[in-house]
C-alpha cells in the first residue's frame, strides 16, 4: 500500500527514504527542492502549499506549527523527537509510519 506525500528535513537518513520510496511513499527531501540552507516555517509551508506531510525531528519546528495552529492555517506534520531518531533504526521508522496509513 502506498503512503503518504511526504517532505523531510535533511536530517531524515537515506535508507528511511529508500525504504519509504521501495514502498511506494512519495518522498521528497527539502534539500532537492529548496537547497541546503532553509527556514522551518518555510518548508512547513512548501508541504501544506504541496499536499505534503512535513516529516522532521527538528526542536525549531515546535514555534512555526504553534503559531500557525493560533492561525487556524492547515498542516500536517510528523515530529519525532531527536532522541529517538538516533536510537531508531531505518526499518523500525518505516514501520512505525506505515501505521499511520492503515
Amino acid at each position: 500500500m502506498a503512503g503518504l506525500a511526504l517532505l523531510t528535513v535533511n536530517h531524515v537518513r537515506q535508507p528511511i527514504i529508500k525504504a519509504l520510496r521501495a514502498r511506494g511513499w512519495d518522498v521528497v527531501r527539502a534539500v532537492d527542492i529548496l537547497g541546503e540552507e532553509n527556514d522551518d516555517e518555510e518548508l512547513l509551508a512548501w508541504a501544506a502549499a504541496n499536499g505534503r506531510v512535513f516529516v522532521t525531528s527538528d526542536d525549531g519546528i515546535h514555534a512555526a506549527a504553534h503559531k500557525w495552529l493560533r492561525e487556524g492555517r492547515a498542516f500536517r506534520m510528523i515530529y519525532w523527537w531527536a532522541e529517538h531518531r538516533r536510537s531508531s533504526m531505518g526499518g523500525g521508522w518505516v514501520a512505525e509510519a506505515e501505521m499511520l496509513t492503515r
